[in-house]
């Protein structure tokens, strides 16, 4: 059942991804030959709107065959009216951004019905405290609630933690202890702590943990609308984030993941229950999105790259030159895939 609900994600918004493309070529005037789910031998199609509509046997991927537009032959190009190649570096660049666009607003629907669901969030009750911590010596006890900050109403864990991560000074805490409410004043300490990336980093903290208790998440439609685009940036941010850290070797090729990594991940989630899912499919549609506009030949960022250095010096890249970029990029992809397939086994049999 996982592998099917993890299939289903990925078809779904590669299906989204290619639509955006789609729209976009016919917009500008450009005749889409080809609409593919899937790579290899075609499991099944039909033509509609001058357009054959295909479902492939390997399901890593898709893409939109435009008249004039050949990633395996760069040399084939068709100059007829609804070409892509008539078209001006400014039109290409908007078909080209459309895809990856298509997996921004994807995700930022995903996360808007999240929030309609009241997804659960922690709430700021405290579990363990850290002995001769700032916490410690101001007084803090387990299952203590944090109910304000310097007079900043707190309502979840992460409201809690950002101000105390920006402070300066001493902080001013209302909590409630047993049904009553206590004041307390402490400074954070700057302390070792890793970050989402592994990373040790100094980080500004009072020396306390999650109890784990949780709460709805309660939103008007603003603030609802508000999550949706947080959410939509955080993960665009840290995927960003991450992809350059692979690049530096701030983070190890080790943990570049593949398409058992996905499956497996939406496998779990889907134990988890929908809203999982959902937060993991609005995940790996950023991840789409994000990882399209690299500048690499064989996708979207590197056809950009392409029609910006046109844009700019008014004159196409030489057919030579775009031949070994594409040959490339295609190298470099499909070594991607083989890294994260091959770290993916390891975690496997590891």
């Amino acid at each position: 059942m996982g592998f099917l609900i993890s299939l289903l994600v990925l078809s779904g918004l590669i299906f989204f991804h290619e639509l955006g493309h789609y729209l976009a070529a016919r917009m500008m005037g450009v005749c889409v030959e080809v609409f593919s789910i899937g790579f290899g031998k075609k499991l099944f199609s039909f033509k509609k709107w001058d357009t054959e509509w295909a479902i492939a046997t390997i399901p890593l991927g898709g893409y939109v065959r435009m008249k004039g537009q050949d990633d395996s032959d760069p040399t084939k190009k068709s100059y007829d009216e609804d070409s892509y190649n008539v078209k001006t570096p400014t039109q290409k660049i908007f078909i080209l951004l459309a895809g990856p666009a298509f997996n921004f607003i994807i995700a930022f629907i995903l996360y808007f019905f999240i929030a309609l669901g009241s997804p659960q969030v922690l709430s700021p009750i405290i579990g363990n405290v850290l002995k001769d911590s700032p916490a410690f010596v101001a007084g803090l006890d387990t299952n203590d609630t944090v109910t304000a900050i310097n007079g900043v109403s707190i309502t979840t864990w992460k409201e809690m933690a950002d101000i105390i991560e920006v402070s300066q000074g001493t902080l001013n805490l209302e909590i409630l202890r047993a049904g009553f409410k206590e004041y307390k004043k402490l400074t954070p300490k700057l302390r070792e702590t890793k970050n989402l990336f592994g990373e040790t980093i100094q980080k500004k903290m009072i020396g306390i943990g999650s109890a784990g208790v949780t709460h709805p998440l309660e939103l008007s439609l603003s603030e609802t609308l508000s999550y949706a685009t947080e959410q939509t940036i955080f993960a665009s941010t840290m995927i960003f984030t991450g992809v350059q850290k692979l690049i530096t070797g701030d983070v190890p090729a080790k943990e570049l993941g593949g398409v058992i990594s996905i499956v497996k991940l939406t496998s779990d989630a889907t134990d988890a229950g929908w809203m999982s899912v959902l937060f993991f499919a609005a995940l790996i549609s950023v991840n789409l999105g994000v990882l399209n506009l690299l500048p690499i030949p064989a996708l979207d960022g590197g056809h950009i790259m392409f029609n910006l250095y046109e844009l700019i010096f008014r004159r196409e890249a030489s057919e030579a030159v775009m031949i070994k970029f594409t040959i490339a990029g295609w190298v470099l992809l499909f070594g991607l895939m083989g890294l994260g397939l091959f770290n993916d086994i390891n975690r496997l049999v590891g």
